[in-house]
């Protein structure tokens, strides 16, 4: 089979931002398929290619498959227009590599939704079947936060619309997403979730702690954006109520939110930002850290509607983590038939995301017993090599 997969977003493990379709490409390419990976520059990103651009895009073959490499910077820090712009130059550059090149399938991994026209041209001007990664629920996500406005609601209903009806099947990261895709007319939908690297994210990565960092701290480490979505204020609220002085919350990352969040924590002397960084890096934290973090917006859509890989890092690295997630998350921590891993909170309630955290921090039997509980179902479930044959065998079905 020969494969254009698109996601904008795309990167190794040496970059700082998620990796699944690294992942899902070299298993691809491991089964004798010729992938290409389309992709822009996506902020934090490492696409495993150096060298010039030459009218706006490289390529080169990174761990087996082929990669071409738009030269259309995006990232979180860019302001909404900015980004719009990004993606509509994304699917403009990858219109013209679908309709030109040779290929069998067309694989359209969102988000952005705008990744899904040059998909839905090559299905219509040359009868290309497609495959739809629904990573996140567009337009249903923004309208639920309030972002954009009924007319950009409108447009991105009929696009999610016809990427459900027109596609061979859709994979859909939750079981809320399976049925969005359904209820706009999908076909075949294939619940496949995030997994984790448990080889990187593991019990024997060497540790390493962030110069300045007394030996004695208990570190709770967030790692990943800090946008609106993120609802990152309420863990400045949470580090405000600690009455443990041993704790120091680590945030992870960047976003739109970092300067407003680091104005605000200024007084703060239990709370710490640091700069992305390479995933061995993250998991090397992750191993000197006590308490993984999952923190979102009190958004109600949120509960069914989010696949979050932190939290799946943060099982592979044995880690007990906090969450303020309802819904799927909440049930993955506390609910699963291996035993809890963590403790889910209620959305919105700062107080007790620092009792939580507060009561780990004076535990460490239970920290200890909810990091192997987590361990084991990050080795039973979400294994991301046996996520990724079943992604290869959707794949293969719909070619």
């Amino acid at each position: 089979m020969r494969l254009l997969y698109l996601h904008q977003h795309f990167s190794t493990p040496e970059g700082a931002t998620a990796t699944r379709s690294f992942a899902m490409a070299g298993a691809l390419a491991a089964r004798g398929h010729q992938v290409t990976l389309a992709c822009g520059q996506y902020a934090g990103a490492v696409t495993g290619l150096a060298g010039p651009f030459r009218r706006g895009r490289r390529e080169g073959a990174v761990a087996g498959f082929r990669v071409v490499e738009f030269a259309i910077p995006c990232g979180n820090v860019q302001g909404a227009a900015a980004r719009s712009r990004a993606f509509l130059r994304y699917a403009a550059r990858a219109t013209t590599l679908a309709l030109a090149g040779r290929f069998d399938l067309v694989l359209a991994s969102s988000t952005p939704l705008s990744v899904v026209l040059p998909a839905l041209a090559a299905r219509r001007l040359r009868r290309l079947p497609f495959v739809y990664e629904m990573r996140d629920p567009w337009p249903e996500l923004p309208r639920a936060m309030g972002v954009g406005g009924p007319a950009l609601w409108r447009a991105m209903s009929r696009v999610a619309d016809a990427a459900c009806r027109e596609s061979r099947a859709v994979i859909a990261l939750s079981e809320g997403m399976a049925e969005t895709a359904r209820a706009r007319g999908a076909r075949q939908v294939a619940v496949l979730p995030n997994g984790c690297d448990l080889a990187l994210f593991g019990p024997g990565i060497r540790p390493w702690r962030p110069p300045g960092i007394p030996p004695e701290a208990l570190l709770a480490v967030y790692a990943g954006a800090h946008g609106p979505a993120n609802g990152l204020f309420q863990l400045l609220e949470a580090a405000a109520l600690l009455r443990d002085r041993r704790l120091l919350i680590l945030l992870v990352g960047e976003g739109a939110e970092r300067p407003r969040l680091m104005a605000a924590a200024r007084l703060l002397p239990n709370l710490r930002f640091l700069d992305p960084m390479p995933k061995p890096r993250l998991a090397a934290l992750l191993a000197a850290s006590q308490i993984g973090l999952h923190c979102l917006a009190p958004v109600p859509a949120f509960a069914e509607w989010t696949a979050p890989n932190k939290l799946m890092d943060c099982m592979a690295a044995g880690l007990p983590t906090v969450s303020n997630a309802g819904g799927r998350a909440a049930r993955l921590l506390e609910a699963d038939p291996l035993g809890p891993c963590g403790i889910a909170v209620p959305p919105g309630d700062p107080a007790a995301l620092a009792a939580a955290l507060d009561g780990l921090a004076a535990d460490p039997d239970r920290r200890a017993a909810l990091g192997r509980a987590g361990r084991a179902q990050a080795e039973q479930r979400w294994d991301r090599r046996l996520l990724a044959e079943r992604f290869c065998a959707v794949l293969e079905a719909a070619a």
